[in-house]
């Protein structure tokens, strides 16, 4: 067995017996052991008691983290003629339309959420083996499908994290940078775990929330009481 460096060493016992802490604590924990030279990302995963491979089971959705996510996020627009002005004004990153379809059918892809309005979805269409597995497929339930440019450019710009249930139930995300002082981290996970519990399906039966977890980029995580995450306690 490889040995473990001082700083996993450390990690592995600050969080050892763990589990189920209150909100506070856990991102005190997650503060305290990103040690990394960068500043790593607090990202959350939640298991759901949800099955996915059934339509109406499916959970995606949206939400705006009041303190935003301190990550740089690089915007794509697809559109033509004022939109595609409107976009570039608004600050998206790249503007295009056949143009763009090629650039991304050729392998690059140089942005991290994709936004169309409807007219372009004909060829955007065509990017659906490409663009859906990397969750970055432009949909209209979650705003990223739009006439309204600027506000969606606004909004993946301004902090808005998207989220979609994977096969096994799970769902994370990133919500915040470990030098993220402790108050807008909590704020940040009660807005997403209310928005995933607001996205509850039609089709989901018995507990719908089943665990939350915290972990920075490079450390251990921690169990949540549901409780504290929710703003129940």
């Amino acid at each position: 067995m490889a040995k473990l460096g001082k700083r996993t060493r450390a990690a592995r016992e600050a969080f050892a017996g763990k589990e189920n802490v209150q909100l506070s604590e856990a991102v005190s924990l997650i503060k305290s052991n990103a040690s990394a030279k960068f500043d790593e990302t607090v990202e959350i995963a939640m298991n759901l008691g949800v099955d996915p491979r059934h339509a109406d089971q499916m959970v995606r959705g949206s939400v705006t983290l009041p303190n935003g996510t301190g990550k740089t996020v690089r915007v794509a627009v697809f559109a033509r003629g004022e939109k595609a002005e409107e976009a570039k004004k608004a600050g998206a990153d790249i503007v295009g339309a056949e143009d763009l379809m090629e650039t991304v059918q050729s392998g690059k892809i140089e942005f991290d959420r994709c936004i169309a309005t409807p007219d372009m979805m004909p060829i955007v269409g065509r990017l659906g083996k490409i663009l859906g597995p990397r969750n970055l497929m432009p949909n209209p339930k979650i705003g990223t499908v739009t006439m309204d440019v600027t506000e969606a450019v606004n909004a993946a710009k301004g902090g808005q994290v998207q989220f979609r249930v994977e096969k096994a139930g799970v769902i994370h995300a990133g919500i915040g940078k470990a030098s993220f002082d402790e108050a807008k981290l909590e704020e940040n996970i009660r807005a997403f775990v209310d928005a995933v519990s607001k996205a509850k399906p039609a089709g989901a039966k018995g507990t719908y929330l089943k665990k939350v977890a915290l972990s920075s980029t490079m450390g251990p995580g921690v169990t949540v009481d549901l409780a504290s995450a929710t703003g129940a306690a």
